[in-house]
């Protein structure tokens, strides 16, 4: 109990969101009453229009009693109205939203914010360094590795900024200067490289996933689900952790084969922060049942018949939400409105809407052919190699992931119309590519942030970032063309 809070104090957000719930039930369970008679019309309440005011009570209870934050209230009516089987979700996000995938995103950023403010984050990269050593060049993979491994399911920007105070703590502890140690060169574009790896992974990865999914949909009618992005995402990831280890070891050996303390150290370091805090229980379990959904959800529409088939993007939501519910509490909303990324949900916006029009002006289409009109002479295997390469280029010219996606998406679906070509094997090698800005600082917060370290300069960067270029078109031909002979 928080000290000075009175007894019944403790369970009265309890309570309230009890009563809310139960008067939300009584309404729903009550039978229609008679139509009402007026000027020779009858008015009937159907048992929608019931259902409606039975979430009007529950909302307007919440909002009252400020139980939970205004926001969390309004974002749970749009999941109520679905879940009662008023109105599909999807529909009911573009009644308000416009587009399911800012829902999502939405939720995907509150889980990014709880997974950083609760320390969950800091305590998993200290249990990964307790494992690898303090061998420089395993603490460099797995730095590599925790980066891609957590910017599958959060913002790359979050895990950029989350690695960035661990990794210049272990340079400064082991008293290698910015601008001096090639180890510290290698750390901090590693905390750039595995974020930008991970993202391309799963659509919760990055805002330029989810413009990628919204155009396909939009402008092709191609439904690109979780697990669908996964099979060609995952492997194309896993293989490039490898490629920029090696990449960065080469390219900056480190001055020194181990840091100047021990396993034992990193354990003392991890036990200071005691045992897992409630808040980092919540977000754990939350975070887990969120991944988990999107990944059972097509088993599930499967075996109910599409009975039971959650849109990936009200569970995301959903995860983002229960953050806020009395007995969890991770987030207040006025750390959420600290923490969230804004900015994303903006471009997000921008970028579907420009996506749109650059298709049905044709303009996409007469880019298209002269972009990449002749890459049927190309073999098929090299294709995505091509589309990487080309994305790439001109990443340089617009300077964030999301709006590169908003222009080359559109572009790539009309050329695989016109070729007939595969719309999903040709988008989904640019759809990752307008994420991996490996080469300029500027092209982006995920880079920014590692490089406001002073550890390495832009020409460092863009040294490994062009050979990293050339790896991840490798990889990611490499994935799309497996899953091409496998039939995925």
């Amino acid at each position: 109990m928080i000290p000075g809070r009175a007894p019944g104090r403790t369970w009265r957000p309890f309570l309230v969101l009890l009563s809310a719930v139960a008067a939300l039930a009584v309404i729903c369970l009550l039978p229609s009453p008679a139509p009402l008679e007026r000027g020779g019309n009858l008015v009937p309440l159907t048992a929608e229009g019931r259902m409606c005011l039975g979430i009007m009570a529950f909302a307007v209870t919440l909002w009252v009693t400020e139980t939970v934050p205004f926001a969390v209230t309004s974002l749970l009516v749009v999941l109520l109205i679905p879940v009662l089987g008023i109105a599909d979700f999807r529909s009911v996000v573009r009644a308000s939203f416009g587009d399911p995938i800012i829902a999502f995103f939405l939720g995907v950023l509150m889980l990014s914010a709880a997974f950083t403010r609760s320390g969950l984050g800091t305590r998993l990269v200290y249990l990964i360094l307790e494992r690898v050593g303090t061998r420089t060049d395993r603490v460099l993979l797995g730095v590599l590795t925790v980066g891609t491994l957590i910017s599958w399911w959060i913002s790359d920007i979050a895990v950029a900024a989350m690695l960035l105070p661990l990794g210049v703590g272990l340079l400064r502890d082991a008293d290698l200067r910015p601008g001096e140690s090639r180890f510290g060169r290698a750390l901090m574009i590693s905390t750039a490289f595995g974020a930008l790896i991970g993202g391309i992974a799963t659509p919760a990865g990055t805002a330029a996933n989810l413009v990628a999914i919204g155009q396909l949909k939009q402008l092709a009618n191609v439904d690109v689900s979780f697990g669908r992005w996964m099979l060609y995402g995952v492997p194309a990831s896993l293989l490039m952790i490898p490629v920029a280890w090696r990449l960065l070891l080469w390219l900056f050996p480190p001055e020194l084969e181990h840091l100047p303390f021990t396993s034992a150290d990193v354990r003392r370091r991890l036990d200071s922060l005691g045992p897992l805090a409630a808040a980092e229980r919540w977000t754990l379990a939350i975070f887990a049942t969120t991944i988990a959904t999107w990944l059972i959800t097509p088993f599930i529409a499967g075996w109910t018949g599409g009975a039971i088939d959650p849109p990936v993007e009200a569970v995301g939501l959903a995860g983002g939400l229960a953050l806020f519910l009395p007995g969890v509490r991770v987030l207040t909303w006025k750390e959420a409105e600290r923490e969230i990324e804004w900015g994303g949900l903006m471009l997000i916006v921008a970028g579907l809407s420009l996506g749109l029009v650059v298709y049905q002006t044709g303009a996409a289409r007469w880019l298209a052919w002269v972009l990449l009109g002749q890459i049927t002479l190309v073999p098929t295997l090299l294709q995505p190699s091509v589309i990487v390469l080309a994305v790439a280029a001109l990443h340089l010219l617009f300077s964030s992931n999301t709006v590169t996606a908003s222009i080359i998406v559109p572009i790539l679906v009309a050329l695989a119309q016109d070729l007939g070509l595969n719309v999903w094997a040709t988008v989904a090698p640019a759809a990752f590519t307008s994420s991996l800005a490996f080469i300029l600082v500027s092209e982006g917060p995920t880079t920014i942030i590692p490089y406001s370290s002073g550890y390495f300069s832009i020409r460092d960067m863009a040294r490994a970032g062009i050979a990293m270029t050339g790896g991840a078109a490798i990889c990611v031909a490499v994935s799309v063309g497996v899953n091409q002979w496998l039939g995925w």
